[in-house]
């Protein structure tokens, strides 16, 4: 059971020696460095212009830095294991302004739908750049962030499961759409040794999940049911303690809604209004988490989930207060990794292959033995 507490936050394989195993012995690139950013721009262009489409959503600018006394920074989880940067701005004021880096744009997006007017089934999308200092380096998490965060306007009679289902599958739609246009434009990505992307997306509940493998910590349970089951899944009801007493996983308790009850199967009542996507990466053999959702929550369920996560002080905070006080429209949303999708789309071995950042020398030392070569 100590493993299963460990795998709640704090995302990463948490040791270089780890690393070193799960990385491919056999990787051999299929596109060189300078062909895999056209490919990468052609992905970023063709997913852009598709979920405005689909999902009626506009590109808008977001911040990469916000007021900390605003509250519209995402603290990603509720242990307090993953803070932002702090730093003071504004040179010759009296009092310098308290600023922080985003660590996503979930909660100012929400915000900015009533900024931008948009009106129910119109939305945004965001180009979001962020720094998370507090993640372990490893082949697929970066302390530079990239993501596609958007959000849209719902109805109170939309906040159920079959609407959050209908707006995924329009994303995996896209997702898988960008697969396949890469491939037709980049012939090198046909490669007999990867099979090819899954054209459906199939929804199981955190709860179903547990009770197909009840004894293994949550990552372990992930990557079997994505072997075993479907190379590409929604996981529901991410946040609600399931029956062994541990949550899926630690999720923030002022956006998502994960106490709302939504399915009864056997008896059992499952909660949870959100979600992610992940699939198989058959590059690095592992599990690969895409995206990020779900249906926002109401003034009532974040009160009860502040509650749940001993954080009620955070309602004194301005974007709270908006949701108190009906300011600011419900909304379902989500993140995309860009950098994520498309390591996956174009068969990278490591997310360093398609971002630049900062690596430590010993995962370079790692990755040069095992031909990859990341950007910097």
């Amino acid at each position: 059971m100590s493993d299963k507490k460990a795998d709640l936050a704090g995302p990463g394989i948490s040791t270089y020696e780890e690393v070193e195993k799960i990385l491919p012995a056999d990787y051999v690139p299929l596109l060189p460095p300078l062909k895999r950013m056209k490919a990468l721009y052609m992905v970023k262009n063709y997913i852009e212009e598709n979920l405005a489409k689909e999902l009626n959503i506009q590109m808008v600018q977001v911040p990469l830095i916000v007021s900390k006394d605003s509250g519209v920074n995402d603290y990603l989880d509720r242990d307090g294991s993953r803070t932002p940067i702090d730093f003071p701005c504004g040179l010759g004021l009296e009092k310098r302004i308290e600023a922080q880096v985003v660590q996503a744009a979930t909660k100012w997006k929400r915000m900015a739908l009533k900024q931008f007017g948009c009106k129910v089934g119109e939305g945004i999308n965001t180009d979001m750049r962020a720094v998370r200092k507090d993640y372990f380096l490893d082949h697929d998490h970066s302390s530079y962030v990239d993501q596609w965060d958007w959000e849209r306007v719902m109805t109170a009679d939309q906040r159920n499961l079959d609407f959050l289902k209908d707006i995924v599958r329009k994303i995996w739609k896209v997702l898988y759409g960008a697969g396949q246009m890469a491939k037709e434009n980049f012939p090198e990505l046909r490669n007999s040794k990867y099979p090819d992307f899954p054209e459906e997306l199939k929804f199981l509940h955190a709860e179903e999940i547990l009770e197909m493998y009840p004894d293994l910590p949550r990552k372990q349970r992930e990557t079997k049911v994505i072997q075993e089951y479907h190379n590409a899944i929604f996981i529901i009801g991410i946040g609600w303690v399931l029956k062994d007493g541990y949550p899926h996983e630690m999720r923030a308790a002022d956006y998502d809604d994960w106490v709302t009850p939504t399915i009864t199967k056997n008896g059992t009542e499952m909660h949870g209004l959100n979600g992610d996507i992940l699939v198989w990466n058959p590059v690095t053999k592992r599990r690969h988490e895409l995206s990020s959702m779900g249906i926002r929550v109401t003034k009532d369920t974040m009160k009860q989930q502040l509650t749940i996560s001993n954080q009620l002080d955070f309602l004194k905070l301005p974007y709270h207060q908006a949701i108190l006080n009906d300011k600011i429209p419900l909304s379902i949303g989500g993140g995309i990794g860009q950098s994520r999708t498309y390591m996956y789309l174009l068969r990278a071995a490591h997310l360093g292959e398609v971002t630049v950042s900062v690596w430590p020398d010993e995962l370079k030392r790692i990755c040069a033995k095992k031909n990859i070569f990341v950007l910097e």
